[in-house]
């Protein structure tokens, strides 16, 4: 195979056509980015690698360096964690050696991009130890992409020569073939096979013989298409639960359409349709920053430029305002400059939504708006999601004035040995447990000797009130066994009531985590708030807590008298490889039989927040005039701020056998009531029957 043999096809049908325009447009939108790519592979030519771009999945912070006259060992490995050895030998590098050549034209990123391509080709051969390693089938579906992008960038090198391109092409096919030969039933569900088959589809776009271009491609958009339908669930969210990695296989399925696009390559039906329903999720869950919830294996990641790219594939105005104003640094390297004129042409139309639930997934998202000052509250009662999924059944994120307040653990390391467990258990998230002991129970870095099945429950979105719960059965086979439920009340814009709900027979005890943004300060305080029993009396202490950030506030009032709340130390890691402690909240409660945790937090700037009086409250029947037993139902009175709310939570049936349920003079019927007094005392807003 020949230079001119494996150029031969025309530039329009592969990514940028005009790397010199794209190098031009991003030192005019993306100055800081080009710096730190021409930084990079400066670093990798003199045998230093370092992964810190944004979308590398495993990311790194100090720079592993061989010396400028040494052979590189492509079967290194730091420490205990493999990941290293595993990026490594993905090459994404070559890619940056590409655009720095086309930022600076200096034939040093040629000369070194040959070095290394033509020495791990030599001496990186494929056998039953290196497909542990360097040749694992995943790290050649990810060079089917980095190889096939980065040649093109020294397409009319003359130091790129026929010699190489034989030995590039024919170690192109053998990568090819392995994907094809190691297909089995795994790779449907299996994030892998997207990004195996991904792979081998930029291969064939790439061979220059049409015979093999078109049973790599066609291979590959078979597979792809049954990924698509099995892996992606009916309200876009990929099944392991993870946004990083749903977010890895979009990039892939973006990708493929791209070039089969370009290629008048038929794409079924189901598979556009998957791609489209995984922008909108995307959109669904983005933070007012633009980022990501760190659910599952996720880190803190920007998600605009993904949406950026979906917004220009299928020409949608409204996936358009959740990405960047122009097209970002590296989608402009693969749609071209051309392609960024026409996303920049494009207006931004706001969703016709604003919560969102995504039900089949168990990812519901509470938002005031679509501002970059916005409150999001995230609930999540659903699958876990294979290895990459948490311990996070009932979790709550919470952003307040675009700010994290509550926020999940992240990953920081696939290693048990370096804290694995201490990011995946329940304690890291803002969830409860029972007894001490956890719901799921993870066996390693990715097996479970213990599962759980949550409880979907329906929600209910109205212009003043939002309203979602969920439950889980993770507890039934502990001694007298517990179904745990919480249910959660917006009262927009700024008051959210969190009721947990631990139905058993026995005596059990529970504890409550809130597990806090590592960016501000948390402070917990006894205060004198008046609650009344059953008989309409009596007065205690209970405990709030307040954080405050950098342009959020958030009391928290724990309502329930007889529980005790405690600050401990736990972490938060916002990328791979780097983890920070931040304080979090122990909330205890010992209980015999049903039992119930009350929460409520009011949120604001960081200006301060106005007064307000929260009340626990008895339920009372309206027509046999007695009090129920906070067992049976519980009540609030929220006032300050000019405004005053009831809220009546019935744990169960109570009226019998024709009632109304009564809080302060409120009158209603339903499970969960909320009553703005200014408006109404009679009947309230039904929020679950």
């Amino acid at each position: 195979m020949t230079k001119k043999e494996f150029f031969a096809r025309g530039k329009e049908h592969f990514f940028v056509k005009d790397p010199a325009e794209a190098a031009e447009y991003c030192r005019e939108h993306w100055p800081e980015n080009c710096e730190h790519i021409i930084r990079m592979a400066s670093a990798v030519c003199r045998n230093e690698f370092l992964f810190n771009l944004p979308h590398d999945l495993e990311q790194t912070w100090e720079p592993v360096c061989f010396g400028p006259d040494s052979l590189v060992d492509w079967g290194y490995q730091p420490d205990s964690d493999p990941e290293f050895s595993y990026q490594f030998n993905r090459h994404r590098f070559f890619i940056c050696l590409g655009q720095a050549y086309w930022l600076t034209k200096d034939e040093t990123y040629v000369r070194h991009f040959l070095r290394l391509l033509t020495d791990w080709m030599k001496r990186v051969k494929r056998n039953r130890e290196t497909e542990k390693t360097a040749w694992r089938i995943l790290e050649a579906g990810f060079r089917g992409e980095y190889w096939t992008k980065a040649i093109r960038y020294f397409a009319d090198s003359p130091l790129l020569t026929d010699e190489v391109i034989d030995a590039f092409c024919h170690c192109l096919a053998e990568h090819a073939e392995y994907i094809i030969e190691m297909h089995s039933p795994y790779r449907y569900i299996s994030n892998w096979g997207v990004l195996e088959n991904h792979g081998l589809f930029e291969i064939g776009v790439a061979m220059p013989d049409e015979e093999r271009r078109n049973r790599y491609t066609s291979i590959a958009m078979e597979k792809l298409e049954i990924q698509a339908r099995m892996q992606i669930l009916g309200d876009g969210v990929q099944w392991e639960q993870s946004p990083m990695y749903h977010n890895e296989v979009l990039h892939c399925f973006e990708d493929v359409l791209i070039l089969a696009f370009r290629n008048n390559i038929p794409v079924p039906e189901a598979f556009l349709d998957a791609v489209k329903k995984m922008a909108y999720a995307d959109l669904a869950w983005q933070k007012p920053d633009g980022r990501e919830f760190m659910t599952g294996d996720s880190d803190d990641m920007d998600l605009r430029d993904y949406l950026g790219v979906a917004a220009w594939l299928f020409g949608d105005p409204v996936l358009k305002s959740g990405g960047h104003a122009v097209m970002d640094f590296e989608s402009v390297w693969d749609i071209g400059v051309e392609g960024a004129k026409e996303y920049a042409a494009m207006k931004g139309v706001k969703p016709d939504f604003v919560s969102a639930a995504l039900a089949d997934s168990g990812n519901y998202y509470l938002r005031s708006g679509w501002g970059r000052e916005a409150n999001v509250l995230h609930f999540h009662c659903g699958t876990m999601g294979a290895g990459h999924g948490h311990s996070d059944k009932l979790h709550i994120d919470l952003v307040v004035r675009g700010e994290d307040v509550l926020a999940d653990s992240g990953r920081c390391t696939y290693a048990v040995d370096k804290g694995r467990f201490d990011f995946k258990n329940p304690d890291a998230h803002n969830t409860i447990t029972v007894d001490g002991k956890y719901f799921t129970v993870c066996k390693d870095s990715w097996e479970c000797s213990k599962l759980c099945q949550p409880v979907k429950q329906l929600h209910k979105f109205t212009d003043q009130y939002e309203f979602v719960q969920g439950g889980h059965l993770g507890y039934l086979d502990s001694a007298g066994g517990v179904f745990v439920n919480r249910k959660i009340l917006w009262i927009k814009p700024d008051l959210y009531v969190v009721m947990d709900e631990m139905y058993s027979g026995d005596p059990h005890s529970y504890e409550q985590y809130w597990n806090f943004s590592e960016l501000g300060q948390l402070d917990l305080s006894g205060e004198d708030i008046p609650f009344l029993d059953e008989g309409g009396i009596g007065t205690g202490a209970v405990q709030t807590a307040r954080f405050k950030g950098k342009k959020a506030q958030a009391k928290f009032y724990f309502m329930t008298p007889t529980s005790r709340a405690e600050k401990l130390w736990g972490k938060i890691a916002r990328h791979y490889n780097q983890q920070e402690m931040r304080q979090k909240l122990r909330v205890n409660l010992k209980g015999e039989g049903f039992a119930s945790l009350l929460t409520v937090i009011q949120t604001g700037d960081a200006k301060g927040l106005p007064e307000c009086r929260v009340e626990r409250m008895p339920v009372k029947s309206a027509l046999k005039g007695i009090y129920y037993p906070y067992s049976m139902a519980e009540g609030l009175r929220i006032r300050g701020d000019g405004r005053e709310y009831v809220v009546i939570i019935c744990h169960q049936e109570v009226n019998s056998p024709t009632d109304l349920e009564e809080v302060d003079g409120c009158l209603g019927y339903g499970n969960v009531i909320v009553f703005d007094k200014g408006s109404t005392e009679i009947g309230g807003t039904v929020l679950c029957w």
